[in-house]
């Protein structure tokens, strides 16, 4: 059987229809919908977007032990498995993070690969002079983001037509990949993904002005900060509703974008009729908050509005027909699914990471009973899908990452701490212990309770004691099946 795993990078689950949403039109995620199973309760694991593909690449869960950076060399390669079964692999992208520095180590484990050059920050085009006039959209993005601006719009200033805008970049060279060999003797495992809906949200006509005015991005920028959260704080202090709902609708533009080229994917299918013989899965690494409580993008506390994250399946013997299932799932699932659908089973105390297909399939209806989500040097969540809880840093320290690299950027003063040994129980080879500097984003705790506030605004920690510890347990029991370093426990608070 072929295997299509296809990516959407900050796709949100509320904005979709095939979720229920009305504000954007997605026909062909919709379509495909009504085809699949749909996963109701599918969460993100390790954040933001390497350590989420580690887990997907390895059935690695990271984000308590290590942040952003490449495979490790003791680090399964999913490709490369599923290549020893006998399949032609391939990827199509253009998430730019791939060829950078500190995320190697993932395509090269593809037979072949397709790079679209140019997204975000992409090193491709050479950057104008400094004294070149910028039109008013990059300026306004460079008031926010120094610099970034100008990177971007050095990839794009050539762009007319939405030809040149990368989903329809990706998905047609996807659908090119599978004109070509889809045919051939060997089954396939293809993996296409768009760096879109990503920011900077810049859509060229008609989709600029199918939820607000395009021409505003020459008043209002394209692309608000988050990485810096002093920065973050300033611009949400400086800026207006319209301004706010301009992002938005640019966002929804981007997205509907999105789905117009992925419809030419889902017609390349149809006309190489595929659908038969190939499992298909549509999914995120996570969402994007839109100025929801304060916050842009995917940074902690991870609610439910970049957490929950959508997950379409498609399997041939196991077809969905739009029925949805509660069970909860998580990005690193789709490590041991893509496997089992190549014959390969993977050994349960090898990871957290559990096939998908008995759900499909009806021969169980559950495959965790609770979920650890987080990004690296900030809180820890967890999920059991009634209830979720969050767990904020109480000390400044200690906080190592554990590698067998050193990561780019580590400073000399850090350096001068550097230890070396053996530190994970699952990992023979000894490591580099690094200590390592983060600002908490939130020193707040929160307990939610999802079916009965479904947007996370009841904020249940001191109202629901024996809820509260219920949780503090089960996340116990999470970090310790996780080989949790001790002294993250001492970091967050929950030294027994």
């Amino acid at each position: 059987m072929n295997i299509l795993l296809v990516l959407i990078d900050s796709l949100n689950r509320h904005q979709l229809a095939a979720y229920g949403a009305t504000a954007a039109a997605t026909p062909n995620l919709s379509a495909f919908a009504r085809k699949a199973w749909r996963m109701d309760n599918h969460f993100v694991g390790s954040l933001p977007c390497m350590p989420a593909r580690r887990e997907i690449f390895s059935g690695t869960q990271e984000f308590m032990k290590r942040p952003w950076g490449p495979l490790e060399p003791f680090d399964q390669r999913l490709p490369r498995l599923v290549e020893q079964q006998g399949y032609t692999t391939a990827i199509v992208t253009d998430h730019y993070h791939y060829w950078e520095e500190a995320a190697n180590g993932y395509v090269q484990s593809f037979s072949s690969t397709e790079f679209i050059r140019g997204h975000e920050l992409d090193y491709w085009q050479p950057l104008p002079a400094d004294d070149d006039a910028l039109p008013d959209w990059v300026e306004n993005i460079e008031r926010w983001r120094p610099g970034q601006g100008r990177r971007y719009y050095a990839n794009v200033k050539q762009f007319r037509g939405e030809e040149d805008f990368f989903p329809a970049k990706v998905m047609s060279g996807a659908a090119s990949w599978l004109r070509k060999h889809a045919t051939a003797r060997r089954p396939f495992f293809l993996q296409v993904e768009s760096f879109d809906v990503h920011e900077p949200f810049h859509t060229p006509e008609p989709y600029a002005s199918l939820y607000g005015n395009g021409n505003e991005r020459d008043i209002f920028t394209l692309w608000p900060p988050y990485q810096d959260s002093n920065q973050l704080a300033r611009f949400m202090q400086a800026t207006s509703r319209e301004e706010l709902g301009f992002i938005r609708a640019q966002y929804l533009g981007k997205l509907t974008m999105v789905d117009t080229w992925f419809g030419k994917l889902l017609q390349t299918l149809d006309q190489l009729d595929l659908w038969k013989d190939t499992m298909i899965i549509v999914t995120t690494d996570h969402g994007h908050d839109l100025g929801e409580r304060g916050a842009f993008g995917k940074q902690y506390p991870h609610f439910d509005s970049h957490a929950n994250i959508p997950l379409l399946v498609w399997h041939p013997q196991y077809p969905g027909n739009g029925r949805s299932l509660s069970a909860l799932t998580t990005t690193i699932d789709l490590f041991a699914t893509v496997l089992d659908a190549v014959g390969i089973t993977v050994a349960p105390d090898s990871t957290i990471s559990r096939s998908m297909l008995p759900l499909l399939a009806g021969t169980t209806n559950s495959l965790h009973e609770a979920l650890l989500y987080g990004t690296f040097g900030q809180g820890v969540c967890c999920t059991d899908g009634e209830w979720t809880l969050f767990k904020s840093p109480e000390q400044d320290g200690p906080l190592y990452y554990y590698s067998s690299m050193i990561m780019p950027g580590t400073t000399s003063s850090r350096l001068s701490n550097i230890e070396y040994g053996h530190y994970l129980p699952n990992v023979d080879v000894p490591l580099w212990r690094v200590p390592k500097k983060i600002e908490p984003l939130s020193r707040e705790n929160f307990l939610f309770q999802r079916r009965k506030d479904p947007h996370q605004e009841q904020n249940l920690w001191l109202k629901d004691l024996g809820q509260q510890k219920r949780m503090l347990d089960l996340l116990h029991t999470l970090l310790e099946q996780a080989t949790t370093p001790a002294e993250q426990y001492t970091r967050l608070g929950l030294v027994r």
